[in-house]
């Protein structure tokens, strides 16, 4: 992953109902409300938590 590289992450579902791991993981991003979107460096530890709850997100490259 080039220096320097960010992704886009939006929260599109809901996490109510969703296993703890998951709200977890979606609170560990700064994903709180349906529809926030958040900005981080592209790295392998936020595409793997990504990765984790891709039922509930979209990632876009920025």
């Amino acid at each position: 992953m080039a220096e320097g590289k960010k992704i886009k992450i939006t929260l599109v579902r809901s996490v109510i109902g969703r296993p703890p791991d998951q709200r977890g993981t979606a609170r560990a991003l700064g994903l709180t409300k349906r529809g926030k979107t958040v900005v981080h460096n592209d790295t392998p530890q936020i595409r793997g938590m990504a990765h984790k709850i891709r039922h509930l997100v979209t990632v876009e490259e920025i």
